[in-house]
């Protein structure tokens, strides 16, 4: 019997498990296919709709597509014998650790929305020179596009309590599922596509990221797509999903209070 080297032993052990598949090439296209598909039709069928948005039968359409892409992708990792778990990262499961990642959460939350915040003034300075009008409407209001966009997101801002407990819930749901599947599980394809580049992970990662939300139009595309981006630093960083999971969490349920605000207020 062969004695294996140890040296060998060792050198596999350490080699990067980002460059390895955690689920096949087909699976990771259809997964693909999918999202943007999905992502086309409700950008058309929020876009022409002209009636009130039943918000709670979204809520729940929504909350069972985000659970049916989360089975679609351990369907995928069970082909590759990956463990669901391993998606999730090595944060141990402590008062203390939680602690911290709750308080990187906080800082990264604020820090990515000025990051947004700046690029979002940039997008429309440049979008409003290129087509040679204001960059505000008259009498300071907001352009017709600017108010249309608003519109679009406000039909699914939660009106009353018990639209509000569903979103929550919906946010909660989003943000663990989302961030399993974006920077859980593509985010370690792409690497393994790339030959173990990390690079190619936050990037591809991001832009699906961004794809995945076409009902918000190109600009918010843009800047969703960033925020995967830095959403896929915070794990490379923390080396886990967590903190991103809970800033994931509570950047969708505050973007929906705020909106809900407006429309309180008849802004929109």
């Amino acid at each position: 019997m062969q004695i294996p080297d140890e040296n060998l032993m060792s050198e596999t052990a350490d080699a990067p498990r980002s460059s390895i598949a955690i689920a096949p090439a087909w699976h990771t296209v259809v997964l693909m296919a999918g999202i943007i598909a999905v992502s086309a039709t409700g950008a058309a069928r929020l876009q022409g709709a002209h009636g009130p948005v039943h918000r709670l039968g979204t809520y729940g359409i929504t909350a069972a597509m985000e659970l049916a892409m989360l089975a679609w992708v351990w369907f995928g990792l069970r082909l590759k014998k990956t463990p669901l778990r391993a998606l999730l990262g090595t944060n141990p499961v402590n008062a203390r650790s939680i602690a911290l990642d709750f308080g990187i959460a906080a800082v990264f939350w604020v820090g990515s929305m000025m990051v947004l915040g700046t690029l979002a003034i940039a997008w429309s300075v440049i979008a409003a020179e290129a087509a040679h009008r204001p960059l505000i409407g008259a009498n300071g209001l907001p352009t017709a596009e600017q108010e249309r966009t608003v519109r679009t997101l406000t039909q699914l801002a939660p009106a009353n309590g018990e639209e509000m407990a569903a979103w929550a819930l919906l946010c909660a749901i989003a943000g663990f599922v989302e961030e399993t599947v974006f920077r859980g599980y593509f985010q370690r394809q792409f690497a393994a596509w790339g030959k173990g580049s990390a690079a190619a992970g936050v990037v591809f990662s991001a832009l699906m990221f961004g794809a995945a939300h076409g009902y918000e139009g190109a600009r918010t595309m843009f800047l969703i797509a960033v925020f995967g981006a830095l959403f896929s630093l915070l794990v490379i960083f923390r080396g886990g999903l967590r903190p991103a999971i809970l800033a994931h969490c509570w950047q969708d349920f505050f973007a929906g209070l705020a909106l809900a605000i407006l429309k309180s207020q008849h802004i929109f």
